[in-house]
């Protein structure tokens, strides 16, 4: 199927297979989009880095993409996914786990100033 690329990305939400949450929203490119489903691993394109990532490289917590949905105007990707540890690079599981009125829902699983020390 041929996807409907805006400035060269799509959105793709993330949700935990078994659970249905939702753990995150990021964008692929084509090359991302390929790379996730010939190895099975999310990639995806890092708009403020402006490069290519797989999920994890750095934290280890890594996302095994079960399933790919498109949805009905092929503009945006659905990955359900098995999480292994957090999603969020603050280190909570889902990147939602705030409200509108900045209260947290949720507390962090790791301490990104652990896991992302000197990588940047």
């Amino acid at each position: 199927m041929e996807l409907n690329y805006t400035n060269g990305l799509v959105p793709v939400i993330v949700q935990e297979a078994t659970s249905r949450e939702v753990l995150m929203l990021a964008y692929a490119n084509d090359e991302a989009v390929h790379l996730t489903l010939e190895t099975g691993c999310a990639h995806y394109w890092s708009r403020s880095r402006d490069r290519l990532w797989k999920k994890g490289e750095e934290s280890g917590n890594v996302q095994q993409v079960l399933e790919v949905r498109v949805d009905c105007d092929a503009d945006t990707l659905l990955y359900l996914v098995e999480q292994t540890g957090a999603a969020c690079h603050t280190g909570h599981y889902s990147c939602f786990y705030r409200r509108i009125d900045g209260e947290e829902i949720s507390a962090p699983v790791f301490d990104p100033a652990e896991v992302y020390a000197n990588k940047e």
